[in-house]
């Protein structure tokens, strides 16, 4: 009888079905696994997962370094083609509520914002107990009472607009339990549509919802992700603010970290630790180990609990293109063939679009579907009244987005659309203020200045 016979452990923290079938094929945890999904095949390491997480996934530690969850169906073959027993043991960490702290919760989303490596595998296992996250950021111990709760685990490219209203949800239950703050772990490619969406639907949001990530992986010594969440944790456990921000590093270093408004955010860099910019402003304030300076005096106080609701009623049904010289008119038509009942459109210059476009543009207004347009410079305003392009375009019935930032605008077709399907209404929720996705004007230092940099350009012209 071989050792993987006599010495053979359950997967940890799977279950239901897949659970059933893991232990059939004595697949353990911590064994390279070979998964086949039709013409795909994934290989890596077999890591514990939460229980409070979705069953029918399995999370593997790839060669790149980072976790993968795929999803398990029938037709999903399974192979266990290597194995080394992981050790996985945590100091023992005092986390204690205290009744002089502030209580913030922690939901998890995906990603290891906070997490341990075990050496002997490269596996990176996520804290998902006050005791482990506290091993891993024990700074943490003396800030705030942290509950940390996983929603699910899954990347940030499948976090669909149904995630976006439960995990409203959740902070609405958080708030109505009595919560200080919530923090909301998740991964940084498609944060800022995250962050929008609930910046929509938390109304007269009374508690702080601060949204963090990591860019680099846990298991990397570069990794911002411990840093990333402690100072979150300041943010939404002491300070006098009520809205959803992205806490993210602001220089490469670990010296601080800028708090950027959800709505106007975007990340762009595809890997540096100082990703995330607010566009068309300034961020509204900065966190370093020693304070919190606010940059601006337009941000939200907290305010009482009893005015807040949610508003989370969507339709999703809604795409995006991205225009392009060429692009041709099937490409619109064929969303309203698919029954799409809104489109936004991310467009040239002050938002224009060829006119080889323009019958795509009247079948959308024929059949009363809004078409949104944004900038595809991303700083600066829609401006269809300039040349005879922009007009043309509102001739057809083409809603001017202003400067909303194409992830902010949407996020709010799908809620507007929720609301109501009158071509009218939406107009007017569109081009109406809610939560800074538009602003009045953009000054010059939304442009160049506050975003993190300015350090690095004064030491390059000394060397001029």
């Amino acid at each position: 009888m071989n050792d993987k016979q006599t010495d053979y452990e359950p997967p940890e923290g799977y279950r239901g079905e897949l659970l059933e079938r893991l232990v059939k094929d004595k697949i353990r945890t911590w064994a390279e696994i070979r998964i086949t999904k039709g013409e795909a095949k994934y290989e890596g390491i077999l890591l514990p997962r939460s229980l409070n997480t979705d069953d029918r996934y399995v999370t593997l530690k790839v060669d790149t370094g980072y976790n993968l969850g795929v999803f398990v169906d029938d037709d999903t073959k399974i192979e266990e083609i290597g194995y080394k027993k992981g050790k996985y043991k945590l100091p023992s960490v005092d986390a204690e509520f205290k009744e002089d702290l502030p209580n913030v919760t922690l939901l998890g989303t995906g990603g290891t914002v906070a997490s341990r490596l075990d050496y002997r595998t490269g596996a990176v296992i996520p804290a998902f107990t006050p005791e482990e996250l506290f091993s891993a950021v024990p700074e943490l111990i003396p800030l705030v009472n942290l509950t940390p709760k996983t929603l699910y685990q899954i990347l940030s490219e499948n976090f669909q607009p149904q995630f976006w209203v439960k995990t409203a949800e959740s902070i609405a239950k958080e708030i109505e339990s009595g919560a200080d703050g919530v923090i909301i772990g998740h991964g940084t490619d498609t944060m800022a549509f995250t962050g929008s969406a609930l910046s929509y639907f938390l109304r007269n949001l009374p508690i702080p919802v601060v949204i963090v990530g990591s860019q680099r992986s846990s298991d990397r010594p570069s990794s911002d992700g411990p840093k990333n969440i402690l100072y979150s944790a300041r943010l939404a456990g002491y300070e006098n603010f009520a809205e959803v921000v992205v806490c993210m590093h602001g220089g490469t270093s670990d010296s601080y970290n800028l708090i950027h408004r959800a709505t106007r955010v975007r990340k762009m860099h595809s890997s540096r630790r100082d990703a995330f910019r607010t566009i068309g402003d300034i961020p509204l304030g900065k966190v370093d180990e020693k304070e919190i300076t606010w940059f601006r005096d337009d941000i939200k106080p907290r305010g009482p609990r009893e005015d807040f609701y949610l508003d989370a009623k969507i339709d999703d049904k809604v795409g995006m293109l991205y225009f392009y010289p060429g692009m041709k008119p099937d490409l619109l038509e064929s969303m309203v063939d698919l029954g799409y009942h809104g489109v936004v459109i991310i467009g040239t210059g002050l938002a224009h679009v060829g006119t080889d476009m323009y019958t795509a543009l009247e079948r959308c207004q024929e059949e009363e579907i809004p078409v949104v347009m944004t900038v595809e410079p991303l700083f600066g305003y829609t401006h269809l009244r300039v040349y005879e392009t922009g007009r043309e375009m509102l001739a057809r019935g083409v809603i001017e987005g202003a400067n909303m930032l194409p992830s902010a605008a949407y996020a709010k077709l799908i809620w507007a659309l929720g609301h109501t399907r009158d071509i009218n209404e939406v107009k007017k929720i569109i081009q109406t203020p809610v939560a800074g996705e538009i602003t009045p004007k953009e000054g010059p230092r939304g442009y160049l200045l506050m975003q993190g940099i300015e350090r690095g350009i004064d030491e390059f012209l000394k060397h001029l």
